[in-house]
């Protein structure tokens, strides 16, 4: 096998057919996975993705690493065993809205808030695709689909107010046809020490097309998409167009600007990823279509101990104050007893 340095995109593609819809955002992804994975350093046999079930759930076949595909929303509980007991391995969690914040939302919500060192790319395309069209926890309000005919009335689920309500310490945003924010982004929570939770805007052609035509095309995605940059002003807009964010008691509110204006004099609010409180990450989660652009990048990187690091801190310390064990005589230990035939 050959070492990290020598690697390319192509020793991560995998031999197996790849089955996805024609215009799956899926496509997109998996490319920009395999584009960003040699970059990173770790060597293919240090490398597992983990899925559970839906379209996104086939990733590990396309990909010439371990791998795991189990099952439906439980692709979190597994990916926590193997970082726990292997916590030199590089664990990369690929799920969908459907299977991660559904049947799954509990096994996530845990996962995240324990903050192992391993990343979680979430597939948003706001259905049930694998399932035929089904509407899924983040489908919007009045969305028809074959198991909401009159239109859905569940309030829909936000994958990054989630991941922030569940204490994760990277939680970025990002569209599968931006390639180059795409890589950056799985650059970024490759770096960061902790759990990396990333929702990626998908595309579902046959299903749910257009869901985020707007973001995804660049003539518009200047006027509805707020790209964030750590130190960098809220704004957004082309030139004669731009506008700021500014947030009063956790409330945003939008300033108008002209093309010379300094958006500091206009109480514009400057990014900062690295706040402690989430109270600011949460402002910027409430941000959605149509009144406010929809943020995309990091919102929050903070610091954190690891679950596997206090994990194995109890079990050093275990051993340090009573010695390595001995599992025989643990088994006949304490009250046992003899079945004689």
């Amino acid at each position: 096998m050959a070492s990290a340095a020598e690697v390319s995109r192509k020793d991560f593609v995998s031999d197996q057919d790849v089955r996805w819809c024609p215009g799956c955002g899926d496509y997109s992804i998996l490319a920009n996975v395999q584009r960003v994975m040699p970059e990173l350093g770790t060597p293919r046999e240090n490398v597992v993705f983990v899925s559970g079930i839906g379209c996104s759930s086939r990733f590990p076949y396309y990909m010439n690493t371990y791998g795991f595909h189990t099952i439906h929303g439980r692709a979190p509980s597994f990916a926590t065993g193997i970082k726990a007991s292997h916590p030199e391995l590089s664990v990369w969690v690929v799920t969908g809205d459907g299977d991660g914040l559904s049947i799954g939302g509990n096994h996530l919500l845990h996962t995240i808030r324990r903050n192992l060192d391993l990343q979680i790319l979430l597939f948003n395309n706001r259905v049930y695709g694998l399932t035929k069209g089904q509407y899924s926890p983040t489908s919007p309000i009045g969305m028809r689909t074959k198991s909401t005919p009159t239109g859905s009335i569940d309030h829909p689920v936000d994958p990054i107010a989630f991941a922030l309500g569940a204490g994760a310490t990277f939680v970025a945003r990002t569209i599968d046809v931006d390639a180059h924010h795409l890589q950056q982004m799985l650059r970024r929570a490759h770096a960061h020490r902790g759990t990396a939770f990333i929702e990626i805007l998908q595309n579902c052609p046959v299903f749910n097309d257009g869901t985020w035509s707007e973001l995804e095309d660049r003539k518009t995605r200047t006027d509805t998409a707020l790209v964030l940059e750590h130190g960098r002003p809220l704004v957004w807009g082309a030139a004669g167009a731009r506008r700021g964010i500014q947030i009063s008691a956790g409330r945003p509110s939008i300033v108008e600007l002209a093309d010379d204006d300094d958006p500091a004099e206009h109480g514009v609010v400057v990014h900062d990823e690295h706040s402690r409180t989430a109270a600011y990450a949460c402002a910027l989660a409430s941000l959605a279509r149509p009144e406010f652009p929809l943020p995309v990048g990091v919102l929050r990187a903070i610091e954190k101990p690891c679950y596997e690091d206090m994990l194995q801190q109890q079990v050093d310390d275990a051993i340090a104050t009573r010695g390595p064990g001995d599992l025989d005589a643990l088994l006949h230990s304490g009250d046992t007893w003899t079945i004689e035939s």
